[in-house]
Protein backbone atom coordinates (compact mmCIF):
# COMPACT_ATOMS: atom_id res chain seq x y z
CA UNK A 1 0.00 0.00 0.00
CA UNK A 2 1.33 3.48 -0.82
CA UNK A 3 1.00 6.17 1.89
CA UNK A 4 -1.15 8.79 0.60
CA UNK A 5 -0.19 12.14 -0.45
CA UNK A 6 -3.14 13.74 1.72
CA UNK A 7 -6.23 13.16 3.83
CA UNK A 8 -9.03 14.96 2.28
CA UNK A 9 -10.65 15.68 5.65
CA UNK A 10 -10.45 19.64 5.20
CA UNK A 11 -10.88 21.13 1.76
CA UNK A 12 -7.70 22.83 2.19
CA UNK A 13 -4.68 20.92 0.54
CA UNK A 14 -1.92 22.35 2.99
CA UNK A 15 -3.72 21.39 5.66
CA UNK A 16 -4.96 17.52 4.04
CA UNK A 17 -0.12 16.98 3.58
CA UNK A 18 -0.07 18.28 6.32
CA UNK A 19 -1.88 15.55 8.21
CA UNK A 20 -0.16 12.51 6.48
CA UNK A 21 3.54 14.34 6.56
CA UNK A 22 3.43 15.69 10.38
CA UNK A 23 2.44 12.47 12.24
CA UNK A 24 1.75 14.85 15.48
CA UNK A 25 -0.86 16.83 13.43
CA UNK A 26 -3.31 13.92 12.70
CA UNK A 27 -3.08 12.88 16.41
CA UNK A 28 -3.91 16.74 16.93
CA UNK A 29 -6.82 16.58 14.80
CA UNK A 30 -8.38 13.83 16.27
CA UNK A 31 -7.85 15.91 19.56
CA UNK A 32 -10.03 18.31 18.27
CA UNK A 33 -12.53 16.57 16.37
CA UNK A 34 -15.11 16.81 18.94
CA UNK A 35 -18.51 18.98 18.76
CA UNK A 36 -17.10 20.97 15.41
CA UNK A 37 -17.10 19.91 11.72
CA UNK A 38 -14.55 16.91 10.69
CA UNK A 39 -13.10 20.50 8.62
CA UNK A 40 -12.38 22.87 11.21
CA UNK A 41 -10.66 19.94 13.43
CA UNK A 42 -8.31 18.59 10.66
CA UNK A 43 -7.79 22.25 9.59
CA UNK A 44 -6.18 22.75 13.55
CA UNK A 45 -3.04 21.36 13.29
CA UNK A 46 -2.36 23.46 10.24
CA UNK A 47 -3.64 26.54 11.73
CA UNK A 48 -1.79 26.00 15.18
CA UNK A 49 1.39 25.43 12.86
CA UNK A 50 0.99 28.57 11.18
CA UNK A 51 0.37 30.87 14.23
CA UNK A 52 3.32 29.24 16.39
CA UNK A 53 5.77 28.56 13.50
CA UNK A 54 6.38 24.76 14.06
CA UNK A 55 4.75 21.79 15.50
CA UNK A 56 7.10 20.38 17.83
CA UNK A 57 4.87 17.94 20.51
CA UNK A 58 8.01 19.06 23.20
CA UNK A 59 8.02 22.63 22.32
CA UNK A 60 4.05 23.44 22.65
CA UNK A 61 4.65 20.77 25.68
CA UNK A 62 6.78 23.32 27.24
CA UNK A 63 4.85 26.66 26.79
CA UNK A 64 3.04 28.64 29.36
CA UNK A 65 -0.02 27.41 29.38
CA UNK A 66 -1.90 30.97 29.20
CA UNK A 67 0.01 31.80 26.11
CA UNK A 68 -1.12 28.65 24.40
CA UNK A 69 -4.64 29.45 25.36
CA UNK A 70 -4.16 32.98 24.02
CA UNK A 71 -3.02 30.97 20.51
CA UNK A 72 -6.04 28.84 20.38
CA UNK A 73 -8.25 31.79 21.06
CA UNK A 74 -6.31 34.49 18.16
CA UNK A 75 -9.64 34.99 15.94
CA UNK A 76 -10.53 32.80 14.41
CA UNK A 77 -10.65 30.19 16.94
CA UNK A 78 -9.05 27.27 16.60
CA UNK A 79 -12.14 25.30 17.88
CA UNK A 80 -15.30 26.16 19.57
CA UNK A 81 -14.40 25.33 22.82
CA UNK A 82 -10.25 26.90 22.41
CA UNK A 83 -9.27 27.07 26.61
CA UNK A 84 -10.44 23.55 26.86
CA UNK A 85 -8.73 22.54 23.48
CA UNK A 86 -5.37 24.38 24.26
CA UNK A 87 -5.27 22.23 27.58
CA UNK A 88 -6.23 18.55 25.96
CA UNK A 89 -4.03 19.80 22.80
CA UNK A 90 -0.95 21.08 25.41
CA UNK A 91 -1.48 17.55 27.46
CA UNK A 92 -1.47 15.56 24.15
CA UNK A 93 2.28 16.73 23.54
CA UNK A 94 3.19 16.01 26.66
CA UNK A 95 2.78 12.39 26.34
CA UNK A 96 4.40 12.78 22.98
CA UNK A 97 7.15 13.88 24.14
CA UNK A 98 8.12 12.47 27.18
CA UNK A 99 6.49 8.80 26.21
CA UNK A 100 7.40 8.92 22.43
CA UNK A 101 10.69 11.16 22.68
CA UNK A 102 8.70 14.00 20.71
CA UNK A 103 7.79 11.41 17.44
CA UNK A 104 4.46 11.04 17.43
CA UNK A 105 4.95 8.71 14.51
CA UNK A 106 6.53 5.58 17.19
CA UNK A 107 3.10 5.40 18.44
CA UNK A 108 2.23 3.39 16.21
CA UNK A 109 5.35 2.34 14.25
CA UNK A 110 6.57 0.90 17.76
CA UNK A 111 3.16 -0.92 18.53
CA UNK A 112 4.01 -4.92 19.04
CA UNK A 113 0.24 -5.78 17.52
CA UNK A 114 -3.15 -4.57 17.32
CA UNK A 115 -4.24 -4.14 20.72
CA UNK A 116 -1.31 -2.70 21.62
CA UNK A 117 -1.72 0.09 19.31
CA UNK A 118 -5.18 0.65 20.49
CA UNK A 119 -3.68 0.65 23.94
CA UNK A 120 -1.04 2.96 23.25
CA UNK A 121 -4.05 5.21 21.47
CA UNK A 122 -6.11 5.16 24.38
CA UNK A 123 -3.53 5.79 26.90
CA UNK A 124 -2.80 9.17 25.15
CA UNK A 125 -4.82 12.71 26.52
CA UNK A 126 -8.02 13.13 24.89
CA UNK A 127 -8.37 10.27 22.51
CA UNK A 128 -11.33 8.33 24.07
CA UNK A 129 -12.27 4.40 22.37
CA UNK A 130 -14.11 5.92 19.45
CA UNK A 131 -11.38 7.97 18.13
CA UNK A 132 -8.45 5.29 18.87
CA UNK A 133 -11.26 3.09 16.67
CA UNK A 134 -10.98 5.78 14.18
CA UNK A 135 -7.19 6.26 14.26
CA UNK A 136 -6.72 2.39 13.90
CA UNK A 137 -8.88 2.87 10.79
CA UNK A 138 -6.90 6.12 9.33
CA UNK A 139 -3.50 4.10 10.04
CA UNK A 140 -4.69 0.74 8.61
CA UNK A 141 -6.56 1.60 5.50
CA UNK A 142 -5.07 4.54 4.22
CA UNK A 143 -1.19 4.18 5.26
CA UNK A 144 -0.86 0.40 5.26
CA UNK A 145 -0.29 0.24 9.64
CA UNK A 146 -1.52 -3.22 10.31
CA UNK A 147 0.11 -4.50 12.84
CA UNK A 148 -0.15 -8.63 13.97
CA UNK A 149 -3.95 -8.61 15.83
CA UNK A 150 -5.12 -5.73 13.53
CA UNK A 151 -8.19 -7.08 12.95
CA UNK A 152 -9.17 -7.66 16.75
CA UNK A 153 -8.86 -3.61 17.58
CA UNK A 154 -10.00 -2.47 13.64
CA UNK A 155 -13.77 -1.25 13.62
CA UNK A 156 -16.53 -2.51 12.31
CA UNK A 157 -18.70 0.40 11.44
CA UNK A 158 -17.65 3.63 9.11
CA UNK A 159 -15.07 6.02 10.21
CA UNK A 160 -12.76 8.45 8.77
CA UNK A 161 -10.69 5.91 8.30
CA UNK A 162 -13.44 4.87 4.77
CA UNK A 163 -12.92 8.29 3.77
CA UNK A 164 -10.28 8.52 1.29
CA UNK A 165 -11.89 11.70 -1.11
CA UNK A 166 -14.50 14.44 -0.33
CA UNK A 167 -17.32 13.19 -1.74
CA UNK A 168 -16.45 10.03 0.69
CA UNK A 169 -16.03 12.86 3.21
CA UNK A 170 -19.42 14.23 2.56
CA UNK A 171 -20.98 11.19 2.30
CA UNK A 172 -19.71 9.90 6.29
CA UNK A 173 -20.77 12.69 7.74
CA UNK A 174 -24.39 12.60 6.19
CA UNK A 175 -24.14 9.37 7.51
CA UNK A 176 -23.28 10.40 10.86
CA UNK A 177 -26.30 13.04 11.17
CA UNK A 178 -28.34 10.62 10.07
CA UNK A 179 -27.21 8.27 12.84
CA UNK A 180 -27.24 10.95 15.57
CA UNK A 181 -30.75 12.41 14.29
CA UNK A 182 -32.19 8.81 14.75
CA UNK A 183 -30.39 8.40 18.25
CA UNK A 184 -32.23 11.61 19.31
CA UNK A 185 -35.66 10.38 17.97
CA UNK A 186 -35.18 7.35 19.59
CA UNK A 187 -35.05 9.46 22.96
CA UNK A 188 -37.34 11.02 22.39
Amino acid sequence: MTTPTSLPFTGDEAADRLLVEEPLALLIGFALDQQVTVQKAFSGPADLKRRLGHLDAARIAAMDPAALDAVFRERPALHRFPGSMAGKVQALCAAIATDYGDDAARVWTEAADGPGLEARLLALPGIGEMKAKSIIAVLGNRFGVRPPGYERVAPTWPTLGDVDTPEALAAYQAGKRAHKAALRAGRE
